[in-house]
């Protein structure tokens, strides 16, 4: 386990806020010299730290790295175009447009995999030129609620703010965040989720939170050309495997890995195994 995965440990780079069309500002850090630059996109209600072990680590190993707080987490705003999937995903066109990427490896967790693939969808022409290919981990392509009951109980706990009184009490905060994790999960990790989530003004991002549910890409990832890695903790009850095999199923140059033992929480349960799947991505 790396015990580096701490609230306290920042991630080090040259931080700018990127200014999108409608005004949201976006909180950046880039940070590495390596040709190959990797972009991380976070999930829902986290920020930018999640990725702090991969990129350190990511750096040693001479790639560049830029992560970012996705619109209305962390330090960045929400514009005038306010929170959508569309929105979002478009944040990812003009992060890519500001940086000037070409060849870039495109990392998305959960909800940032879910806005990866609809930023691939939105924005074809980016593929094979500003993208070379991606990993997507514990994720999906919409339709969140189908057979799962724990996200049915949990996204309307946290569109109507109990959620978010109930994680103030250790025991509760404990279960949510045990959820999360596959086997043994550590306690470090847990403290982490449950300090960063409740910073999050969840009320005004309830529009992803429906779209997670209520929109559905699995029909057109056909789309999605260019070489992708899809990772599942073998325990990830969040975003159960039926998910990564119709995303398999459905990108034509995929790889699939799937990691025993761990669950939703990939970046910090398993973060030798993230990096192993960015470089086989690095062709």
């Amino acid at each position: 386990m790396y015990k580096e995965f701490q609230l306290s440990k920042p991630i080090e780079g040259n931080v700018e806020f990127v200014q999108m069309p409608d005004n949201t500002q976006i909180h950046t850090i880039s940070s590495g010299n390596g040709k190959t630059t990797i972009l991380l996109a976070h999930g829902y209600g986290f920020n930018h730290i999640e990725w702090n072990v991969i990129v350190e680590q990511l750096n040693k190993l001479n790639y560049r790295t830029i992560v970012f707080d996705q619109r209305g987490h962390g330090k960045s705003t929400i514009g005038q175009e306010g929170i959508s999937s569309s929105a979002m995903a478009s944040d990812y066109k003009n992060i890519i447009k500001y940086f000037k990427l070409s060849d870039c490896i495109l990392v998305g967790h959960s909800m940032g995999g879910f806005l990866s693939m609809k930023f691939l969808l939105d924005n074809p022409q980016m593929q094979h030129v500003n993208i070379k290919s991606c990993v997507l981990m514990a994720t999906f392509a919409g339709d969140i609620n189908k057979n799962n009951f724990q996200n049915r109980l949990q996204l309307p706990l946290i569109k109507s703010g109990i959620l978010l009184k109930l994680i103030k009490y250790k025991p509760i905060a404990n279960l949510l965040g045990k959820s999360l994790l596959g086997d043994d999960p550590d306690p470090e990790i847990i403290r982490v989720f449950t300090e960063i989530f409740p910073q999050q003004d969840h009320f005004k991002l309830v529009p992803i939170l429906k779209a997670f549910a209520d929109e559905n890409y699995y029909d057109r990832l056909k789309e999605i050309s260019i070489p992708c890695a899809v990772v599942i903790g073998k325990k990830d009850s969040t975003t159960p495997s039926f998910h990564t095999d119709n995303i398999v199923k459905g990108i034509p140059n995929t790889i699939r890995i799937d990691i025993e033992g761990k669950g939703h929480c990939l970046n910090a349960e398993a973060p030798k195994d993230i990096i192993d799947a960015i470089q086989k991505m690095d062709i």
